[in-house]
């Protein structure tokens, strides 16, 4: 019997969610077959059969939730029945070997009594270790942060896999941990505490995008140093119908070019930021779920209708799910498009390695003074937060000078 453990899914995630199985126990799979289609907190993922054989074993049903290196599928290797011991083990080694090579696993993660060795990006910088606890890639980032070992911790996750509640757990009394939920593999399931129910009703583990949020906002609250300027933009002088997101975006790559050092990615750790010459606007958009971010890559480099077509093919591909990981991550800077539906100003978070965002809330008419008279101009609310670790105010406020003229120019 071989064991297949859920891979890291591309996304540095400690969990995915079953969505439906394509085989059952019994049946006879082939190499790179689909198996079962899993929800991370980006997108619905198609995990492929490593091996060829019979299935043995299932471990989870839709709607259960599976970590990063706990068991998934058994198999029953074609040749198993007639081969033993070493032979076997060869086996093991060439189909491996060969299925990696055909880039037939989503990533890969040693069976469930190994210690993995990890790599992990720090600003576009790969770090290599020496072998190490397992440990999921979020919460390793988090320990980073925190100054924790995480080599020290002991793992609460499936054979020992350290989650990023036993990092939180493991913070310095002085600074308050989270507080642990009991773990529910369902969303519909409630979550209870020694057979208590919170008393404005039944408590739901959050799961895939609000858990994903969640994690994402404890990792900037506990490491960005933020701070948001606001001003207004006049664009009276727009014509009727004109198209808001494409103006934001495209005055983005002219706040860009100002000053190039809010599209960038700082590394706290490092003391160290890349300063990138493509502009990836990652775009916040609001599903049923939670919050998604695809990017539109090279945003200085599309004209407007390229630009109005890549904003509806990610939000269309956002809200049913069906979006790559390509589109979802990498980022260089952040547009959050809020004044579409309400608000006039935020305090939008900056979502590292990132080191800026802006936010436009609903446009509004107000009253200005216009030489010695006084008129009624259409006007965009602008919130900019930037990390002031790396951004100097006096970057930040020639940064959003650029978007307010940019927007300010008639159609």
């Amino acid at each position: 019997m071989r064991r297949f453990n859920l891979p890291d899914l591309g996304e540095g995630l400690q969990e995915a969610e079953i969505v439906r199985w394509h085989v059952a126990v019994g049946d006879t799979v082939a190499v790179d077959q689909p198996m079962v289609a899993m929800e991370t907190a980006k997108a619905v993922v198609e995990v492929p059969a490593p091996w060829a054989g019979i299935i043995t074993a299932l471990h989870g049903r839709p709607g259960d939730t599976i970590a990063t290196g706990a068991p998934l599928v058994d198999f029953q290797g074609e040749s198993e029945a007639d081969e033993t011991g070493g032979a076997a083990a060869a086996s093991d080694s060439t189909a491996d070997a060969a299925t990696l090579a055909r880039g037939g696993v989503v990533g890969h993660m040693p069976e469930t009594g190994e210690v993995m060795a990890s790599q992990t990006l720090s600003g576009g910088r790969a770090v290599s270790s020496h072998r190490r606890s397992r440990v999921v890639p979020a919460a390793r980032e988090l320990a980073r942060r925190l100054g924790i070992d995480v080599d020290a911790l002991q793992g609460s996750g499936a054979a020992g896999l350290v989650t990023l509640d036993d990092v939180l757990a493991a913070q310095p009394a002085t600074i308050t941990p989270a507080p642990h939920l009991a773990h529910s593999t369902s969303a519909l399931r409630p979550a209870t505490t020694n057979g208590d129910i919170a008393s404005t009703g039944e408590l739901e583990v959050l799961r895939s995008l609000r858990r994903a949020m969640a994690q994402s906002m404890t990792l900037a609250r506990d490491s960005v140093m933020e701070c948001t300027v606001f001003d207004d933009a006049d664009i009276e002088g727009w014509r009727q119908g004109s198209d808001y997101t494409v103006r934001l975006l495209r005055a983005i790559t002219a706040g860009c070019r100002a000053e190039p050092g809010l599209n960038a990615w700082f590394d706290g750790g490092a003391q160290g930021r890349r300063v990138f010459q493509h502009i990836h606007v990652g775009i916040a958009v609001d599903t049923p779920e939670g919050l998604l971010v695809p990017v539109i890559r090279d945003a200085a480099a599309r004209d407007a209708a390229a630009l109005r077509g890549e904003v509806n093919r990610l939000k269309a591909g956002a809200r049913d799910r069906s979006l790559p990981a390509a589109d979802l991550k990498d980022f260089t800077i952040m547009l959050s498009n809020f004044g579409v539906m309400a608000g006039r100003y935020a305090t939008p978070v900056v979502v590292p390695p990132a080191v800026a965002i802006l936010g436009a809330g609903r446009i509004s008419r107000d009253v200005v003074a216009v030489e010695d008279s006084v008129e009624v101009h259409r006007r965009i609310p602008l919130s900019l937060t930037f990390d002031h670790r790396c951004v100097t105010g006096g970057e930040a406020v020639r940064f959003l000078a650029a978007v307010i003229a940019d927007l300010q120019q008639p159609d």
